[in-house]
């Protein structure tokens, strides 16, 4: 007995939960075949008195067929198992608010409260009575997780809400996939405050890293193979044709097309999330990202001009133009009004890869974080959520990088003087002939120089805005 330490207690507890699970199979295991199809699982949990709906079912199933056969073996069922309880065991730690290991209706009253579902005690004792077994009027652990054990739980509320982190990443490139609200944070109108904390912080971070911005248009439209242009070089070649103030050329109109951008995406983003007819709070993955991409396209075909705009003010020499009216004036009456929608098509087009490998790389990054540090309490902490934001808008622009390129050199066209009018393919194979792959990359470390600076900037602002405008932070 002396030598029962924490390994022989951990594999006594092992063995016991092997003995539990395999129970649980053969109990569901209703046609004795070694393995649950749908069938199984709804006449099996009806025989332990938990109904659950044909959906509920498919969803199991989805989420533990590795082997995609339609049906869980007892492995891929104890895998299923083990990661939905490390799931479980999250949310009974942060409704758990005494830390007593038992959850009571005032827990349940709060907790709800803080994901903006209000109930009464008496509603929160009803809950409490389904799952309570032995009549304490608390749930333990045990209690918990086999009442919920065959449950699908898909979005737990409370991870998300610690994982938002599209409100804080303005690099410059406005294609993230919009943050989802709590009913609580609609109602009270947080919402707004969110956004106006993120644009102000938008605005900011684009102003102190404009140089860098400035210095990627000019490398993405002028560097080539025989103008090879360094950064260094670049600077000193702005410095010298317009003095310090010209490295803030095209900021203006930069910054100002933060605020209807951001709105517009919001207000397109909600009515695409009822457009899809989800009854869930939160969407899930790939929902997220169609309503994303295409509240993202709504806003940059409301903005565009400005997006020409911003590229002709930063090409600009100096005295070229007064001010943005005279660049827009000028514009209109020299190249008319298909002038401003030049280079539309790869910017469109680079909507999807962006938000795409963004939303799919934090969300691969969220979960292993989830699945290997996440013991007490879902929330990662600043450095997690800043290096995880970092890394995925990082990966997003190295895979829209190309068709953003061309945009740029579709837009700033007509300010080179007798320039033929090229096709996105043309260019896209001009480029590849006579620059090779290298050349759809000009400016990319720049662009890369300013993504550390300008997501911490962001941060620090967006954190002192919320608290200047009273959000409540979590």
């Amino acid at each position: 007995g002396g030598s029962a330490g924490p390994c022989g207690r951990s594999l006594c507890e092992a063995s016991e939960q092997d003995r539990r699970l395999r129970a649980l199979f053969q109990k569901l295991d209703v046609n004795r075949d070694g393995a649950l199809c749908i069938h199984d699982l709804a006449v099996g949990l009806g025989r332990l008195g938990l109904h659950r709906t044909e959906l509920d079912l498919l969803k199991i199933v989805k989420a533990g067929d590795k082997d995609l056969d339609g049906q869980l073996d007892f492995e891929e069922f104890v895998h299923y198992l083990q990661d939905h309880e490390k799931k479980l065991r999250l949310v009974f730690k942060s409704l758990d608010k005494k830390n007593d290991g038992r959850i009571d209706a005032q827990e349940i009253v709060q907790s709800l409260r803080d994901l903006g579902v209000k109930i009464s005690e008496q509603q929160a004792e009803k809950i409490l009575k389904s799952m309570d077994k032995n009549g304490t009027m608390t749930i333990d652990w045990n209690e918990w997780r086999d009442y919920h054990l065959l449950h699908p739980v898909e979005n737990i509320p409370e991870i998300i809400l610690y994982w938002k982190h599209s409100t804080i990443f303005d690099v410059g490139e406005n294609l993230t996939v919009p943050d989802e609200f709590t009913v609580e944070e609609r109602q009270t109108g947080m919402w707004w405050r969110h956004l106006v904390a993120g644009g102000g912080a938008g605005a900011v971070s684009r102003t102190c890293t404009a140089p860098l911005d400035r210095l990627k248009v000019l490398m993405q439209v002028h560097a080539s193979r025989s103008n090879n242009m360094c950064i260094v070089g670049g600077f000193t070649q702005m410095i010298r044709e317009g003095g310090p103030r010209s490295l803030w050329r095209g900021n203006g109109i930069n910054v100002l097309k933060i605020a209807p951008e951001s709105a517009i995406k919001f207000m397109a983003y909600e009515q695409i999330k009822r457009f899809i007819g989800t009854d869930q709070e939160m969407l899930r993955i790939h929902e997220r990202l169609l309503a994303g991409s295409l509240a993202g396209a709504i806003a940059q075909s409301s903005i565009y001009p400005m997006e020409v705009l911003k590229t002709r003010m930063a090409l600009r020499k100096t005295r070229q133009y007064s001010g943005m009216l005279d660049c827009a004036k000028n514009i209109l009456s020299k190249e008319g009004m298909a002038a401003f929608y030049k280079g539309y098509i790869p910017n469109m087009l680079g909507i999807i890869p962006y938000a795409g490998i963004d939303l799919a790389v934090y969300e691969t990054l969220k979960n292993a974080w989830l699945q290997r540090y996440a013991v007490n309490s879902a929330d990662p902490g600043v450095f997690v959520l800043l290096a995880c934001g970092t890394i995925s808008s990082t990966c997003g622009q190295l895979a829209s990088y190309p068709l953003a390129l061309v945009r740029t050199r579709m837009q700033a066209q007509a300010s080179v003087e007798g320039a033929p009018e090229v096709t996105m393919r043309g260019l896209f194979k001009h480029i590849l002939k006579t620059e090779g792959a290298f050349g759809l990359y000009r400016g990319l470390a720049p662009n890369f120089m300013k993504v550390i600076p300008a997501v911490s900037i962001s941060y620090v602002v967006y954190e002192n805005l919320k608290m200047t405008l009273g959000v409540q932070s979590r």
